[in-house]
C-alpha cells in the first residue's frame, strides 16, 4: 500500500490525538516491551513520532532512532524533540528499501507500518545486520476484522506476518492480545 504522508501538521491531528491512546495503549505497549534505560530503539515509519517521543523518556540514556521516508516527517521528528527537550531522538530519513540506520539497536518496532513496507522479506532480512544479540523486532498492525487502519485489502494478517517474518530469518518470541484493534508481535532472529 503506497501512501503519501508528507503533511505533518495534517496528519499530527490523527496521528497525536488524544482518544488514540485508548486503543493504541502506547504506555502499556511500551511496558511490555521491557527496555532498559539504555536500550537503542528504532521506531520505522515513526510519523509524526507518537510513539518515539514516548520510547525517548523510557529509554533516557539511550537512543530513539525516528525513522520515516517522507523528509517533511524526519523534519518534524527533529523538530519535535528539539521542542520537548528529548536530545536522545535521531530523526533519520530512510526509503523503500533501507532503514537509514547506521548502528545496531536492541529493539526495532513497527507501527501500523507493515502494511507500507514492500519486499518484506528482503526489507527485514537486510535489518538483521543491524540487530544486537537479543533484539527484538515488534509488529503492531491493524487485524483484519478491524474498521480502523487501511482499507481490508492492504490489511495483513498476523500468520501471514509470521510466515514473511520467517522467510527474512526471524521466529516469533511472543504475540501480545491486549489491544483492541491490533495484533502484537515481537520477533528475535534465528
Amino acid at each position: 500500500m503506497h501512501h503519501r504522508f508528507d503533511d505533518p501538521e495534517a496528519w499530527s491531528a490523527t496521528f497525536d490525538a488524544a482518544e488514540r491512546d485508548a486503543w493504541q495503549q502506547p504506555e502499556r505497549v511500551i511496558e511490555t516491551l521491557a527496555l532498559s534505560r539504555s536500550a537503542e530503539v528504532a521506531d520505522l515509519g515513526a510519523g509524526t513520532g507518537y510513539f518515539s517521543m514516548r520510547l525517548a523518556r523510557a529509554v533516557p540514556e539511550g537512543h530513539v532512532h525516528a525513522v520515516d521516508v517522507e523528509p517533511s516527517m524526519v523534519r518534524h521528528l527533529a523538530n519535535r524533540a528539539l521542542e520537548e527537550g528529548l536530545t536522545n531522538v535521531l530523526a533519520i530519513e530512510g526509503t523503500a528499501t533501507e532503514t537509514g540506520l547506521s548502528t545496531p539497536v536492541d529493539l526495532v518496532l513497527v507501527v501500523d507500518t507493515f502494511h507500507h513496507i514492500d519486499s518484506r522479506p528482503t526489507y527485514f532480512a537486510a535489518l538483521r545486520a543491524l540487530l544486537r544479540p537479543g533484539a527484538r523486532v515488534a509488529i503492531i498492525d491493524f487485524r483484519l476484522e478491524s474498521e480502523m487502519g487501511p482499507p481490508r485489502e492492504f490489511k495483513i494478517a498476523p500468520d501471514a506476518v509470521e510466515a514473511e517474518m520467517r522467510e527474512a530469518g526471524y521466529r516469533l518470541s511472543a504475540a501480545h492480545t491486549f489491544l483492541p484493534e491490533q495484533y502484537f508481535l515481537e520477533f528475535v532472529a534465528m
